[in-house]
């Protein structure tokens, strides 16, 4: 496993992320609670170091199994939770308001058996409170030493140039990291996002890298799913972006075809071949593999030590090229100097 800067800080974290929104759901598609320790000694053992849960996933209860599961390895681990959405039914159980946000993290902290947060997110922009009451809470708690470093998920390009723009006015802790959907079937944060997490010095940490599912070539053209057995795709609402109505457009089959031509050529998963992309696009720092089996975990490890060529890499961007609605397309015929 190989371990990147996340952004402009000196905090490496590994090429992977083991993500754990499963972990603890009450589903078919769920990891149970005790294959929750095994997965997790199998990715420490495997070099990686950075774990993502969430405060809402499961309820809680996904931190409560990963905060029992890495007691003996706190040590060796860059622990990412998030804060925002609805821990209960009051009026302030949820947002970023600093009332919020300190209950969540103090929650959280117990939850995780733990004293202190590697990596805390903002999960979603709050409409109603002031960004410069969230970030100001932000930087408190990392001056406490309860949190260390902070990131941004879900905000839209304008929503984080403000929030950066104010904690640098007021000389608080900035951004270090920015978690955002993005795969060869959603590359949408590209027209405004990636530039700017290049120029602003955030790292990347990519969730969705396998498109809910649809990038792991087990699905088959004409042919939807219908049980959660057969993948969570088969449940996705028709108006999310990891839909089958959304996944399996005539674009997504010619993706799927070339990354099963490549995994021949590399001798490698469909999977594989598709992480192994995203990993290699700029600004990139960790990609979160979402993980249920120890299966799934031992294929997408295989990603770790894969790197396509510079022509496959251009190959698989060229077919899964989105079209660039104005004025990108506009700034990038007209709008060049130099």
């Amino acid at each position: 496993m190989k371990y990147r800067n996340l952004g402009n800080t000196g905090l490496l974290v590994s090429e992977l992320a083991l993500g754990t929104m499963v972990f603890g759901e009450n589903s078919q598609r769920s990891t149970p609670p005790e294959q929750v320790k095994p997965i997790i000694d199998q990715f420490l053992d495997a070099g990686g170091n950075h774990i993502d849960t969430a405060n809402v996933y499961a309820g809680g209860r996904s931190e409560e199994l990963v905060g029992s599961a890495i007691q003996t390895n706190r040590h060796k681990i860059i622990l990412a939770t998030k804060t925002r959405f609805p821990m209960g039914s009051g009026p302030n159980d949820s947002g970023l308001s600093r009332y919020h946000i300190i209950n969540s993290v103090e929650a959280s902290l117990r939850r995780l058996k733990t004293d202190y947060i590697d990596l805390l997110y903002m999960h979603c922009w709050d409409p109603i409170t002031p960004i410069e009451e969230s970030l100001r809470t932000f930087d408190n708690l990392v001056n406490s030493g309860k949190v260390r470093y902070i990131g941004v998920s879900n905000f839209k390009a304008w929503q984080l140039m403000k929030a950066l723009c104010v904690s640098d006015a007021n000389h608080w802790i900035r951004f270090s990291a920015a978690q955002y959907q993005y795969s060869l079937v959603e590359r949408n944060i590209e027209n405004e996002f990636s530039d700017l997490f290049l120029k602003e010095g955030l790292g990347l940490v990519p969730w969705g890298p396998l498109g809910g599912g649809f990038l792991t070539g087990k699905y088959k053209q004409n042919q939807k799913p219908q049980s959660p057995q057969e993948g969570r795709i088969a449940v996705t609402p028709k108006n999310d972006e990891e839909a089958w109505e959304n996944r399996s457009r005539d674009k997504n089959w010619k993706i799927i075809n070339q990354l099963q031509i490549l995994s021949q050529k590399y001798q490698a998963s469909v999977s594989q071949i598709a992480i192994a992309w995203l990993k290699q696009q700029p600004a990139v720092a960790s990609v979160i593999v979402g993980i249920r089996t120890q299966e799934q975990l031992m294929d997408n490890l295989g990603a770790a030590d894969l790197d396509l060529s510079y022509e496959d890499i251009t190959l698989l961007s060229e077919i899964s090229r989105p079209e660039t609605p104005y004025p990108y397309g506009f700034l990038n015929n007209y709008g060049k100097r130099g």
